[in-house]
């Protein structure tokens, strides 16, 4: 058994397919399966069930699989102890960034950060929040860009800065008229919502204060990007709300039914974030020492309130969880 059969069976599990498992770990697909056979065959077990399209996980498999993870992690992370010594800014980096961020943020330092440190190799993915928690804590992801603050004890989050939210108020809208924006002239009736699994349309939510289950709303309609539900506002649906930096682009009309907010202005907490055990910190502190030269000119908001991104029931656990610990504390 050896670290690179590891990860030719990881690589199959994550794929179903042979072939796009050979692709990824750069390999023919004989190759590949020859590997994988050798493996199967030292173990005298069968991970794969190849009599399935896809190719499925044995029982015993998914055990091997789930432990495979672990090895190939902790190896890597013996390299990782190797480059942080030496102060080695290379290697591959696996980051995950949230939907609502990833179109604006990412345009304005992947560029300068590859140029900066040609050695280090990004992977980038797209991911919601509750994905990238969990790919922190396997460690198939390295860090991530979310927006904050999370209340996950293993997660450490590094501030990169605040977003303030505006209103995208069409013509004809009641609000149209105002100049700025008060968190009590949001109705969560009136709001269009970004679709489930996205935090900002949490951060909308809590804004509201609200309570109001879909199944009291006139109609639901949610819709997976801010472009559609700006083209929904426009059709006299309803306004709906967008992150700041979604707004700096925009032209003509669309720039006009853009309206900020009064001061302390509602907005969500981005940061870099990772898990605690993680040991590639010197290439995320270069990478948040890169964001924050960037960022720095173009957003710079001090007097806001954070709006949290978690999600209503879920505060309300966390909540009750800490008040079952003050008892239990007494």
């Amino acid at each position: 058994m050896t670290i690179t059969q590891l990860h030719y069976v990881l690589a199959v599990a994550e794929f179903r397919n042979f072939t796009k498992a050979a692709e990824k770990v750069f390999v023919t697909q004989p190759t590949l399966s020859m590997q994988v056979q050798k493996f199967e065959e030292e173990l005298g077990v069968r991970v794969f069930d190849r009599s399935k399209k896809p190719i499925q996980l044995t029982e015993v498999g998914q055990k091997i699989v789930t432990q495979a993870k672990n090895i190939v992690n902790e190896s890597i992370r013996i390299n990782d102890i190797i480059d942080q010594q030496k102060g080695f800014i290379g290697g591959e980096f696996k980051i995950g960034i949230i939907p609502t961020v990833m179109p604006t943020l990412l345009p304005m330092f992947l560029n300068n950060f590859i140029n900066k440190y040609p050695k280090v190799k990004l992977r980038i993915e797209e991911y919601h929040t509750q994905e990238i928690i969990e790919h922190l804590r396997d460690g198939t992801l390295d860090a991530a860009i979310a927006a904050t603050p999370l209340e996950e004890e293993d997660i450490t989050e590094s501030n990169l800065y605040y977003e303030p939210f505006v209103g995208y108020i069409p013509k004809g809208h009641h609000l149209q008229d105002k100049a700025n924006l008060q968190k009590e002239d949001i109705d969560a009736e009136d709001v269009l919502l970004l679709e489930d699994g996205h935090c900002f349309k949490n951060n909308v939510l809590n804004l509201c204060q609200s309570e109001l289950s879909i199944s009291e709303r006139k109609f639901n309609l949610e819709s997976g990007s801010f472009e559609t539900l700006m083209k929904l506002s426009d059709e006299g649906l309803g306004m709906t709300l967008l992150p700041y930096l979604h707004s700096l682009n925009m032209e003509g009309v669309a720039k006009q039914n853009i309206k900020p907010f009064e001061k302390p202005q509602p907005a969500r907490e981005i940061s870099l974030i990772y898990h605690k055990s993680e040991l590639k910190v010197h290439i995320i502190e270069a990478l948040k020492e890169l964001i924050l030269s960037i960022v720095k000119g173009a957003i710079e908001f001090e007097d806001v309130e954070i709006i949290s991104p978690i999600e209503k029931n879920k505060q309300r656990m966390n909540n009750t969880n800490l008040a079952y610990l003050d008892q239990g504390d007494l």
